[in-house]
C-alpha cells in the first residue's frame, strides 16, 4: 500500500499543481488569491466537521473487524458519515450567516466567493471521513484517488468548461466548479464504499458506542484540526494585512512546496494503521523497527525533493504568471519547516494510534499559539517572508515536542539523525 499511496500522492501533487497553474493563469493573481483563501477555509473547516472520525476509523474499524463485531462496525460507519454531513451542514449555515452579517467589515470581493464555497463543506467533510474508512481497509484507490486525483481534475474540468462557455474566469465561477466537483466525488466515493462493505456487514443491526467514539475521536480532531490550522494560518493571516494579489503569490509558493510535503503525508497515510496493529499486538520490536523505517522513508526523499525544488522553483513559479516569481524567498523559508517535520517521520500518527492523542493535541495547540504569535509579530515587519518564517519556526517547535514525547512515552526515537547514530553505535 505504501508504494501505491506514494504513487498516487506523486500523481495527485502533479495534477494539483498543474491545476493551480492553469487557474492562476486564467484568473490572474487577484482572483486566484480570492479563490485560494476561500478554498483554504473549506480545508480547515472540513477537518473540523469530520469530528475526528476520519482518523479514529483507523483505530475502530480494525478492532471491530478483528473481533467480528459487525454491529459495532455498522454503528461506527453510520455515525461517522452522518456526523460529517450534519456538522458540515451546520457550519455551512453558520458560516454563510456570519459572512452576511460581517459584510461591512469584509472586502466586497471576498463575500460572494466565500458564501458560495461554503456549500461544498458538508460533502468535503464526508469525503474526509470516507478516506479514513477506505484507508482502514487498505483500499488505496478509494482512499487516495478521490481526494488527490478526481476532485482536482473535476475542478479543473468544470472551470475549463465554464471558461469555454463564455463565463469570465473569476473566483466566483471557479468556486462554483469546486462545489460541483466536491459533491460529485463524495457521492461516488460513498456509493463505492457502501457497495464494498455490503457483503461484509450483511443485515446486522447497528450498535452505538457514541461516548467511546467521541472520547477517542475528539482528541484526534484536535490533532488533525490544529495541524491543518498550523498549515493554513499563514495564508489566512496574510489576507489580514495584504491584498488578494499577495495572497495568491503566497499560496502559489506554498503549493509549490507541496511537491516536498507529499512525501510526509504519503508515508503517514500508509503507516497509521500499521502503528495501531503493532501497538495493540504489543509487538515492541516490530514497532521500533517500523518507526525507524518510516522516519527514513519520510526524511531522505523529502530532502532530495527539497534540494531539487530549490533549483527549479524560479521556473515553476513563473508558470503561474510573471507576478508569482517574487514568491521564491517564501518557498525557500517554508522548506525549513517541511524538512524539520520530515526529520521525525509521521510521529504524530504513532502517538495517536498508541493512545497518546491527548499529548498530540496539547502539542499542536501550543504549536498553533506559537504560529499565530509569530505571524502577528513577523507579517507586519517582514511581509510574506515573515509569514513563511512564522510557519517554519512553529513546525520546528512541533517536531521537537512530538519527538520528545514519543521517546519518553514509547521508548522509541523518531529523529532520523538520532536513529543513524543508534545504528552506528550498535554496529560498533
Amino acid at each position: 500500500m505504501a508504494l501505491l499511496t506514494f504513487g498516487v500522492r506523486v500523481g495527485g501533487a502533479a495534477l494539483a499543481y498543474l491545476s493551480q497553474i492553469l487557474l492562476a493563469r486564467w484568473m490572474g493573481a487577484h482572483d486566484y488569491g480570492i479563490y485560494s483563501l476561500a478554498w483554504t477555509w473549506i480545508i480547515v473547516l472540513g477537518i473540523i466537521a469530520s469530528a475526528g472520525f476520519s482518523s479514529s476509523a483507523n483505530r475502530f474499524i480494525p478492532e471491530y473487524d478483528k473481533a467480528g463485531d459487525m454491529a459495532g462496525l455498522r454503528g461506527f460507519l453510520r455515525m461517522s458519515q452522518w456526523t460529517a454531513l450534519g456538522i458540515g451542514a451546520l457550519i455551512t449555515a453558520i458560516g454563510i450567516a456570519v459572512i452576511w452579517i460581517a459584510q461591512p467589515w469584509i472586502e466586497p470581493y471576498y463575500v460572494a466567493p466565500l458564501m458560495l464555497i461554503m456549500v461544498a463543506l458538508p460533502f468535503f467533510s464526508l469525503g474526509n471521513t470516507l478516506d479514513g474508512v477506505a484507508r482502514s481497509y487498505d483500499w488505496s484507490g478509494l482512499a487516495m484517488l478521490p481526494t488527490y486525483i478526481w476532485r482536482p481534475l473535476l475542478i479543473l474540468l468544470f472551470a475549463g468548461m465554464l471558461l469555454l462557455a463564455g463565463f469570465s474566469p473569476t473566483a466566483l465561477h471557479v468556486a462554483t466548479a469546486a462545489v460541483a466537483a466536491t459533491w460529485l466525488v463524495a457521492l461516488y466515493q460513498l456509493y463505492a464504499i457502501r457497495k464494498r462493505l455490503k457483503p461484509r456487514l450483511g443485515q446486522v443491526p447497528h450498535r452505538s458506542h457514541f461516548k467511546l467514539w467521541m472520547a477517542v475521536s475528539f482528541p484526534m480532531l484536535m490533532v488533525e484540526g490544529i495541524l491543518q490550522l498550523i498549515t493554513s494560518a499563514d495564508v489566512i493571516m496574510v489576507s489580514f494585512w495584504h491584498d488578494p494579489h499577495d495572497v495568491g503569490i503566497y499560496f502559489a509558493a506554498s503549493k509549490t512546496l507541496a511537491l516536498v510535503h507529499f512525501v510526509y503525508f504519503a508515508v503517514r497515510s500508509a503507516s497509521a494503521h500499521r502503528y495501531a496493529a503493532y501497538v495493540h499486538g504489543n509487538d515492541t520490536a516490530k514497532l521500533a523497527a517500523y518507526v525507524r523505517q518510516t522516519s527514513h522513508w519520510t526524511f531522505w526523499p523529502s530532502l532530495a525533493v527539497a534540494l531539487g525544488l530549490l533549483l527549479v522553483a524560479p521556473l515553476l513559479l513563473r508558470l503561474f504568471g510573471s507576478d508569482f516569481a517574487s514568491g521564491y524567498p517564501v518557498l525557500a523559508v517554508l522548506i525549513i519547516g517541511v524538512l524539520a517535520r520530515a526529520s521525525v517521520g509521521p510521529v504524530d500518527a504513532l502517538l495517536t494510534m498508541s493512545g497518546h492523542q491527548k499529548s498530540c493535541a496539547w502539542i499542536y495547540a501550543g504549536t498553533f499559539v506559537v504560529n499565530v504569535v509569530c505571524n502577528l509579530i513577523l507579517i507586519p515587519r517582514l511581509g510574506l517572508v515573515g509569514a513563511a518564517l512564522a510557519t517554519a519556526l512553529s513546525i520546528v517547535f512541533e517536531a521537537i515536542c512530538l519527538s520528545t514525547v514519543a521517546r519518553r512515552r514509547l521508548g522509541v526515537s523518531t529523529f532520523v539523525f538520532a536513529l543513524m547514530l543508534q545504528k552506528k553505535g550498535a554496529a560498533a
